[in-house]
């Protein structure tokens, strides 16, 4: 078995602490600091430490066996002694200490003192490795933050140990990820490092999570998915990471965890193992025995969230969530180029091409000096410059056409729809098959512009649905039935290639709503 090496650090922990490093006051160094890490064996053993000041945060990062000045205080030194081993094997061995600074400070972190993590589980016959376990110890001296300041690794149980210590201004996390048809996940967080750290859990005490990954509709094939720990209150488990599959979709994978508040996630890797896209989908608590499942990839991918906007005597349109995986959420859609024009009576008040790749910040404005009857244009393609899209890639064009009365002296969210199309009865690979009927469910979702703008609730009056099956050059009427808050349209799918939707919308008052998404799924 061959230990890779990889370190616990997570998104947004180095800027946090930067940013609160630097609100603590400067002060003159009074002391100094020097740590010494000792292996399993006693030989000195290089490694980073992280010190932390108590009770301000400052953070700083040292290698082990150098000097650091700082001002007198109290501070907690923190590593992961790491020691290879014969054919890539190799041990961890996780520890902290409370230090006193006055003066010049030695101290000396032990890795003969560290004990065995250990866990087990009643696990299948399926199950023949051992755990795979995260680990990290944590200051807990700012407030709900305690995993904002950490050092940890990981490693198989058996070359993996922490340093025990009772203090309360420590605290200690573990995940541990069991694996055989089926995953098995455990996480515990305790205050200071237990003298005996681990724990025993029964498969009859988890809750489930299935994983559903679909094929067509990303920017790249292959599909890394995860299960992150996210307590409610954080501690030294928050955001610790079970791997679920790294592989080409489509796929299923199962896990089995222990109940509590957890985070999936996916990462898209293009043809060239680069990453572009992948999101958080809504955190999930579970009790025992409770399930759900987590697509991603499902047909269609489609707008999501951000309608024009009348203010400030202008329409405005923030063009981005335009191609996105519902099921995953709009802050993490994929990135588009699109055409946006806006329009009074057939003439054109502004037209603008735009792009959210590397900014954030791109708007479409167009002022207005009376009121009256408006179209806003969107023609929306995925952008990605310098990779390869897959062939055949699913929801690679959205069109948008909304008309709707708008008055430059009256601030509002346009009274208009976003379409949600989802084809039923599809395949892992989101195809129908040749020659068949699909009901697609139809929804009509508005989304808040914020507390800035009146949001009016509007209610649509009819819904109608095309489909085609020649890119968008003819299209043929579905037959549409209303159920409750949805709709269900009979599509009629051709023997071969993909299929297009597009949905009207209208309500009372005449605003009409046109989406349309070109290679909505396909047929095989």
């Amino acid at each position: 078995m061959t230990v890779r090496r990889r370190s616990l650090a997570f998104v947004g922990v180095a800027a946090l602490v930067s940013l609160l490093a630097s609100a603590v006051p400067a002060q003159a160094a009074s002391g100094s600091l020097a740590v010494t890490t000792l292996g399993r064996h006693g030989a000195k053993v290089a490694t980073t430490v992280t010190v932390v000041a108590v009770p301000s945060g400052q953070t700083y990062s040292v290698a082990s066996g150098k000097r650091i000045s700082l001002p007198s205080g109290r501070y907690l030194a923190m590593t992961d002694i790491w020691e290879h081993g014969a054919e890539g094997l190799g041990t961890d061995t996780i520890g902290a200490q409370v230090v006193q600074v006055s003066g010049s400070t030695s101290v000396t972190l032990d890795a003969r003192k560290g004990k065995a993590v250990t866990v087990s589980l009643d696990t299948p016959a399926d199950v023949t490795d051992a755990p795979r376990i995260s680990a990290q110890v944590c200051a807990a001296t700012v407030s709900n933050m305690p995993s904002a300041f950490s050092t940890g690794g990981w490693n198989y149980q058996g070359s993996l140990y922490a340093i025990p210590n009772s203090s309360r201004l420590l605290q200690f996390g573990y995940l541990a990820q069991w694996s055989g048809n089926d995953s098995y996940v455990a996480v515990k967080n305790t205050t200071g490092i237990p003298a005996a750290p681990g724990g025993s859990f029964k498969r009859s005490g988890l809750a489930t999570a299935h994983f559903s990954v679909r094929s067509g509709t990303e920017m790249g094939a292959q599909v890394h998915t995860a299960l992150q720990a996210e307590p409610k209150t954080d501690d030294c488990t928050s955001d610790l990471m079970a791997d679920v599959r790294d592989d080409n979709a489509p796929y299923s994978d199962t896990v089995h965890m222990t109940p509590g508040t957890w985070q999936p996630r996916d990462d898209i890797s293009g043809s060239d193992g680069e990453g572009v896209s992948g999101g958080f989908p809504k955190v999930r608590t579970l009790k025992a025995g409770q399930s759900f499942t987590q697509f991603f990839g499902r047909a269609v991918w489609s707008p999501m969230h951000y309608l024009p906007m009348v203010g400030d005597k202008s329409v405005a349109f923030v063009p981005y969530a335009l191609i996105g995986d519902p099921d995953v959420g709009v802050n993490n859609a994929d990135v588009t180029k699109e055409t946006v024009a806006l329009a009074k009576g057939g003439t054109t008040v502004k037209k603008q091409t735009l792009t959210n790749w590397g900014t954030s910040d791109a708007e479409f404005s167009a002022g207005i000096r009376s009121a009256g009857w408006y179209d806003l244009t969107v023609d929306a393609h995925r952008y990605r410059p310098g990779i390869t899209f897959p062939a055949g890639m699913l929801s690679s064009r959205v069109t948008l056409d909304w008309h709707f009365k708008a008055d430059p002296a009256r601030p509002m969210v346009a009274p208009v729809f976003m379409t949600r199309f989802l084809p039923t009865g599809l395949g892992s690979h989101n195809q129908a098959a040749a020659n068949s009927t699909t009901t697609v469910d139809v929804s009509a979702g508005r989304g808040s512009q914020g507390p800035d703008l009146r949001f009016t609730t509007v209610t649509a009056k009819s819904v109608r649905v095309w489909s085609s099956a020649d890119g968008g050059k003819t299209w043929k009427a579905a037959t549409v039935r209303h159920s409750g808050s949805t709709w269900q349209a009979s599509v009629h799918n051709p023997a071969s290639g993909a299929v297009a939707l597009r949905s009207e919308v209208t309500d009372a008052a005449g605003d009409r709503s046109v989406e349309t998404v070109y290679r909505a799924y396909s047929i095989g």
